[in-house]
């Protein structure tokens, strides 16, 4: 049996061993079942692989189109289902060689010249990852056009803004999901930045220290789409690190977990708002659950899991980096286990960012074809609310400042006011005006537009305020940088694998 012969009971290494792998250990350290989800990674790598040596001489245009023909066929099998994964050949890498080295022959087995599984599985993860930032970027923007939307229609909508969950200040309830759509929009910053440090290629750095064969890699990552702005070719520029390096994966993970901390809050307020102890939303029924056993419950399933899988995402971002921490260089191991993690984290976010837009937006029936919002506003109930635990006091004591008032001296004698109205169980503007007046006599009749809800919200008309008209203007801002982000599109890809 010679180095490279493949077949169901042979390794890539098998010249050297006198005796085969075990069955419990084949079985504990293949990655097949869950890393062969990197086969267009894989083939797109090979395929830009081959071209550069073709055209670097390294290998024959006969050989060049034999593995460009066998890897496109293997790429039609895997997409038909037709493909047989092999435990025996480990992993992703194997299985798609031995059987492109079935279909070309020799040729097939000229295509790992001047490359290893090292710097391989490194360059098909970040192809990977880089596909999978491009599609969470764009359901972020999403997120934030459903959650711009319902805002738009809740302008005028007052909200009792809570600090400690207490009633604090009046706000409108386009204003509060707002503060979503800015923690969106930094995680789709944080993305795009990841994206940046993700495509840059390791291939080329082969096992751990480079090649001896003359590779063009400026070629293949420009073949790859690894440029950046400019269309400058992105490399990995120390072979030790290319091939070991997960930072970008770590990165990755944290902004992840970050985007999914903010689902996680959202996702607290929903299940809050939608009690009955507040009442201020209803989510659709598409979006709940019943009770086995009672019959009146409808239960928020759908934030619920979210704030549950959020730990998840964080929990995988710790394995990451207990991965890492004990590592020296160059490649080990260890680096298979970066794979299931990473997976997991990228669907997870992703079902939840689809499944909150949609939960957010609402989507069009197709039996109707009209659209239908996933969330219903009960704005008589939050308005209620907004009115309960003195929100207006704050006003109050603006109102007195402006008189001359020193700020402490008037939050001193608005917690005069308020500790009578308690007393009397009214709310400051219940107030009469020769009580208020007993506090200080700089107070008069048109205290009463200050102390109303709609008063306090006008009244705070600045940059970063809750004021009606700032809220227009605010999501007039993020609408124009959603739509000149969708202008802009992603960093050209990899050639498409077709069949």
């Amino acid at each position: 049996m010679t180095h490279n012969q493949f077949d169901n009971k042979s390794q890539a290494w098998s010249a050297l061993f006198s005796e085969p792998m075990s069955e419990l250990v084949k079985r504990y350290t293949a990655s097949v079942h869950f890393d062969k989800r990197l086969w267009r990674a894989d083939i797109a790598g090979s395929l830009a692989h081959a071209e550069m040596l073709r055209a670097q001489d390294i290998i024959s245009s006969e050989d060049h189109r034999a593995i460009d023909e066998g890897l496109r066929a293997v790429a039609a099998e895997i997409e038909a289902g037709q493909f047989e994964w092999k435990l025996d050949l480990e992993d992703v890498h194997l299985n798609i060689e031995a059987r492109l080295t079935q279909i070309a022959g020799n040729a097939g087995k000229r295509l790992h010249t001047g490359r290893s599984r090292n710097d391989q599985v490194a360059t098909d993860v970040r192809l990977w990852l880089r596909g999978e930032i491009d599609q969470i970027s764009d359901l972020i923007c999403h997120l934030q056009t459903a959650l711009l939307d319902v805002a738009e229609q809740n302008i005028d909508v007052i909200l009792p803004g809570l600090t400690h969950l207490q009633v604090a200040q009046p706000v409108s309830f386009g204003h509060h999901l707002l503060a979503y759509v800015e923690m969106f929009s930094r995680d789709g910053e944080r993305m795009r930045e990841v994206r940046y440090r993700t495509n840059q290629l390791p291939l080329g750095s082969a096992a751990l220290a480079g090649t001896s064969y003359p590779l063009d890699r400026e070629r293949v990552a420009r073949t790859l789409g690894m440029v950046d702005g400019k269309g400058q070719a992105q490399l990995c520029q120390n072979s030790l690190d290319a091939v070991s390096d997960r930072d970008f994966a770590i990165e990755f993970s944290a902004a992840a977990a970050l985007c999914m901390v903010h689902i996680s809050r959202f996702s607290e307020e929903l299940i809050l708002w939608m009690s009955q102890n507040f009442a201020f939303v209803k989510i659709a029924d598409r979006f709940t659950t019943g009770s086995s056993i009672m019959p009146q419950k409808k239960n928020p399933d759908v934030p619920e899991l979210a704030r549950g899988k959020t730990g998840r995402v964080v929990g995988h971002l710790m394995g990451l980096m207990m991965l890492m921490k004990g590592q020296p260089l160059a490649y080990n191991k260890d680096n298979q286990e970066d794979k299931e993690p990473l997976f997991d984290t990228a669907d997870t976010l992703k079902d939840t960012l689809r499944i909150f837009a949609q939960m957010i937006g609402g989507q069009i029936n197709p039996a109707t074809g009209l659209a239908e919002g996933g969330i219903s506003v009960n704005a008589e109930t939050m308005e209620l609310a907004a009115t309960r635990g003195y929100a207006t006091a704050t006003d109050l004591a603006d109102y007195l400042v402006k008189k001359g008032i020193p700020f402490r001296d008037a939050h001193e004698t608005v917690a005069k006011a308020v500790k009578a109205a308690i007393a009397r169980k009214v709310e400051l503007s219940e107030l009469p005006l020769e009580s208020l007046q007993q506090f200080n006599p700089l107070i008069e009749n048109d205290v009463y537009e200050v102390l109303s809800l709609r008063g306090s919200l006008q009244s705070r008309d600045l940059v970063g305020g809750t004021a009606p008209n700032q809220v227009r203007l605010q999501i007039a801002r993020h609408r124009e940088r959603l739509q000149r982000q969708s202008g802009v599109g992603p960093a050209s890809t990899a050639r498409p694998v077709t069949t």
